[in-house]
């Protein structure tokens, strides 16, 4: 940040904030989780400077494509599922900045036109910052940053649809978007995604339609922001803590359909509020 930059002067103090990865196949209701629990945490409603719960995305460390790889994308020729297709060294210094509880300034990428655009969105300082996307696990560097990771499981019948409305809506060709899947997509979640299950200290299935586990990851956010969680865990050694750690001496496999992980408990769960589709 330049000194001249009206924003500098009004940073709040600098911490270490507690992050929380989120990562799940395409479609597979990533964002509307974060969106979700945000709307629960009653972040939605403050100023973006003062927020203590932020969303950064995976999608927005999209490459800059060269003209050929430009030409692909237009066509559903490119693959956008696979690691190569993310800026990781730009992603992982974005990430450090903002557990050093720096404002930075993250990409805007542009789905419609497949191209980086000039506008890019401040993030300020946070006490939780949750990262989401497809392959938020995939690099040693950046998933070793999480003090938790979460994996949203959705069928993939329903994440194909939901893909199929989403890319329609975009402007795309159906024929082009089922392509898409079968060559790049689907190959790319079962080679890259997937595999990164086993990482996860939470597993959501059903995704926003699964409350249960969303309000169990709400409580524990409120416990972060009320101070009950040990401050040690934003102090840790390299940025991050394990997830063993977080789990206050309960067997590691906690198995149900709702939530797969040992979460803290301390008051009666919130009400499911109206779910945004």
């Amino acid at each position: 940040m330049s000194s001249s930059d009206p924003f500098a002067e009004v940073e709040r103090p600098r911490h270490r904030p507690f992050l929380i990865g989120v990562s799940g196949g395409t479609a597979s209701g990533k964002s509307t989780v974060c969106a979700k629990i945000m709307e629960l945490l009653g972040q939605n409603k403050v100023d973006h400077r003062q927020r203590k719960v932020v969303i950064v995305s995976q999608d927005s460390f999209y490459r800059v494509l060269t003209a050929e790889q430009k030409a692909k994308a237009l066509k559903g020729q490119y693959n956008f599922d696979h690691p190569d297709a993310f800026d990781t060294e730009l992603m992982c210094q974005t990430l450090k900045d903002i557990v050093e509880g720096k404002v930075v300034e993250v990409p805007t990428y542009d789905f419609v036109t497949h191209s980086r655009l000039q506008e890019k969105i401040r993030v300020y300082p946070a006490d939780v910052v949750l990262f989401e996307g497809i392959l938020v696990f995939y690099t040693q560097e950046v998933r070793d940053m999480f003090h938790m990771k979460l994996f949203v499981d959705t069928d993939s019948d329903v994440r194909l649809s939901r893909r199929v409305l989403r890319d329609m809506r975009r402007g795309r060709d159906l024929e082009q978007i089922l392509t898409q899947y079968t060559t790049f997509v689907k190959p790319a979640f079962e080679e890259f995604c997937l595999p990164t299950k086993k990482y996860a200290d939470v597993i959501i299935p059903r995704g926003v339609d699964n409350m249960v586990a969303i309000n169990l990851i709400v409580q524990h956010i409120q416990d972060i922001l009320s101070g009950d969680i040990c401050k040690w865990q934003r102090g840790a050694v390299n940025g991050h803590t394990h997830g063993r750690s977080l789990k206050r001496g309960v067997p590691d496999q906690v198995e149900n359909d709702s939530v797969v992980a040992a979460m803290p408990i301390k008051r009666p769960l919130l009400e499911p509020s109206t779910r945004p589709h």
